[in-house]
Parts: structure tokens; sequence; C-alpha cells
């Protein structure tokens, strides 16, 4: 999707796309505009080909994941040919290890954007955009809700979902950087318009990483997030912990959840512990025991949810010495741009890489999203790429 909308945008772009498996992106490159874009095969953590390939150009994206074994190659190779670097990575290491490189980048003259996607990303943004109403920011929610995309899920997905899930999870509470166990805390949010408001949980996410550099004074910055149907919480989070506390390999785990989103039968270990998880949030009343049957039942003859998904901003603080919130959520969407979590990524990611080249020479650094991306910039670079205006987002009051 980040390349379709590229290739819509204006200027001409002349894209370069690489993957070890050159026949899907060749494919890809027949449906745009012809000599628009070309195809070579890279192995990534091949140095010498990496480098003589981001040599010269004017940005490299990065979209390949998971992050945490991708980005520092792709990073290095980017500093060594002075070539501005921009991903949409959601892990909270490799994130934190692209902003290490902060004196690199600015010695080399070229910004390294990291996490410039859904979540974190125009989620960043959209937080920016909302703080913006207010004198004085107090807590920020950031949320996302990712619908029932089976069995279009690849593996790089289900890596992150496990990853976070399960484990460690660094956020910020009572004013400094604290860890919770991630998948536990939960809030309830209007991140669908029209429909009762979304339980999502706090999840290991970059956000509440980054967002502190720019609002210090931030009492609660955290990010929750979430499936639907709700169900797809509970498996998630029992192979999450069957990963984490080796009841099964982090392998053995994804080799499941990829088996079953795809329509397959899995196994008797991995539905052991996915009936844990979901068990556990039906007592949890996380969702109900009917929605647990239905969600089985439902799978079996391999029926698919109608999406439900998006993004939601909302900050709590002052407005004139009184307590205020403002909050902002992706709009509903007619179109490909929001309805999949595809389409979201690619479409922000596809503006935030129209947008850094419009200010190409601009910065040196590296940054998270809130540091470079102006919201009103942001949203003009969306509608670049295809996105009418009132589908972008909306205020929510």
């Amino acid at each position: 999707m980040a390349v379709e909308r590229l290739a819509q945008a204006p200027g001409n772009l002349e894209l370069v796309l690489t993957d070890l498996r050159t026949e899907p992106l060749e494919a890809l490159a027949r449906k745009l505009p012809a000599g628009r874009a070309t195809v070579q095969r890279l192995d990534l953590f091949d140095d010498d080909a990496l480098r003589a390939l981001v040599d010269g150009a004017s940005l490299v994206l990065l979209g390949a994941g998971p992050y945490i074994r991708t980005s520092g190659p792709v990073i290095e190779a980017c500093l060594a040919a002075r070539v501005p670097y921009l991903d949409f990575d959601d892990d909270v290491e490799s994130t934190e290890h692209a902003l290490t490189v902060d004196q690199k980048a600015k010695a080399a003259g070229i910004p390294i954007y990291v996490g410039c996607g859904a979540s974190p990303g125009m989620s960043n943004v959209m937080a920016v955009d909302a703080a913006g109403d207010l004198d004085t920011v107090d807590m920020i929610d950031l949320c996302w809700l990712v619908g029932d995309e089976r069995p279009n899920v690849g593996r790089a997905v289900l890596e992150h979902l496990l990853h976070i899930s399960a484990g460690d999870c660094v956020t910020w509470e009572d004013g400094h950087r604290v860890v919770h166990e991630t998948f536990v805390e939960t809030g309830r949010v209007p991140i669908l318009a029209g429909q009762p408001d979304v339980l999502l949980y706090e999840t290991a996410h970059p956000e509440p990483v980054t967002l502190p550099r720019r609002y210090p004074d931030a009492q609660r910055i955290r990010c929750v997030g979430g499936l639907d149907p709700a169900p797809l919480n509970g498996l998630a989070r029992g192979m999450g912990l069957a990963a984490q506390q080796g009841r099964m390999t982090a392998a053995e785990a994804v080799d499941f959840i990829e088996d079953i989103v795809k329509g397959g039968l899995g196994s008797g270990t991995g539905w052991r512990n996915a009936f844990r998880g979901m068990t556990a949030q039906v007592r949890r009343k996380d969702s109900t025991a009917g929605e647990l049957a239905k969600f089985v039942a439902t799978s079996a003859v391999k029926y698919v949810y109608p999406y439900r998904g998006g993004l939601l901003a909302r900050v709590y603080g002052t407005k004139d010495g009184k307590p205020a919130v403002s909050t902002r959520r992706t709009a509903m969407s007619t179109g490909r741009a929001f309805n999949n979590m595809g389409g979201v990524t690619g479409t922000a990611t596809a503006a935030f890489a129209v947008l850094a080249l419009e200010e190409a020479g601009t910065r040196a650094g590296a940054f998270a999203p809130e540091d470079w991306a102006d919201p009103a910039s942001f949203y003009r670079a969306l509608e670049k790429v295809g996105v009418p205006r009132h589908e972008i987002v909306e205020t929510v009051h």
C-alpha cells in the first residue's frame, strides 16, 4: 500500500523495490504507471549489497520487519552513504536504538525518521494535533484497534503481536518511565464512530517512550490497543504467555497463529494455550462466554468478521485554567486508506515519505514523528497520496 500510494504522489518519484523474493514485487510494479518502479533482489543482511543499493537514493524506506532484527543494518548503511532513512518501526527496542544514532545522523547531515506508520506514526501526529487545543497536557492515550484480517496476516505481524502481548511494557506514569506487564491494564475508548466504547489493552509500543520527550510534564502517556473480535485478544495473550513461560517456542507460537488465521487446524498444544488465554479473558469479564463460543464456532467454518478498526488519540489537560479533553480519531473510510491495517499503515507511511522528501535538507538527526511532522502538513501529505480530506481525521466531542 505504501508503494501504491507513493506512486500517486506528485513529482513522478522513481521507486526501487527490493526484497529477498522478487515475484510479489514484480506483480506490484506491473500495477503501477509504466516506468515508475524497478525491482531488485536484496538480502538486507548483505552489507556490501545493501550499501551499494542505498548509495545515491533520495530516501530509503524500510518496510521489512520485524524491526528488532532489520532496522539496525539499514540505518548503518544509510549513515555510511549519507542517505535519509524512514521506517514504520513499532518495536520499542529498535526505536530506542534508532534514536541513539542522533549525533551520528547529525554528523552525516541526514535525518533518521523512525516510527512513521499508523501506530506509532499517525497516532503521534494526532496526539500533537489534539494537544494543540489545550494549554497544558496531563495525560495522553494513544489507541489502536485492528479488525479481522484473516487470512491475510504476515509472519512479521504475528511476531510483533507475540512480542507485545506478554512481557514488559515500558510506559509513562506519574511523570516518569515505568515498566508494566503488557496486555494487563485496560481502557475503554470511543474508537469506532457511532458504536459503544471498545475495551483495549495497554501494549508495549513506542509512543509512551518517545512522546515524553515532547511532553515531559505529562503525568501519564500510554498506548492501548486490541483486536476485533475480542476473543482474538485472549488468543494472542495466551500464545504470548506460552512463549514467555516456555510452554512453546516463539517460532511454534507464530506457526500456530499463522496456521489458524489461514484456516488450518493448529496443534493441540497451541489450542490449549490459546484457550487458556481466551478463558482468562472471560473470567476477567473482558469478553463473554457467548463471544468466545461464537468465535470458535464461526472460525471452524472460516467466517471472517466485518472489519472494525481505527486510531484514536485523546489528550487530557487544561484550557483557560479549567480541565479539558481533546480527541482526534481516524474518520470512516470509503476507500482502502483506513479500512485495514495495511491500508492505514501504508498510506500513513507514504504521506510521511512525501513530507520527508518535500523537506529534504532541512534537518539532521534521529526523529520520532512528533519531533518533525507538523499535523497540518502531514494531513496535506495524506491528501497528496490520495486520501480525501474528510476521510483523514475527525475531532471527537
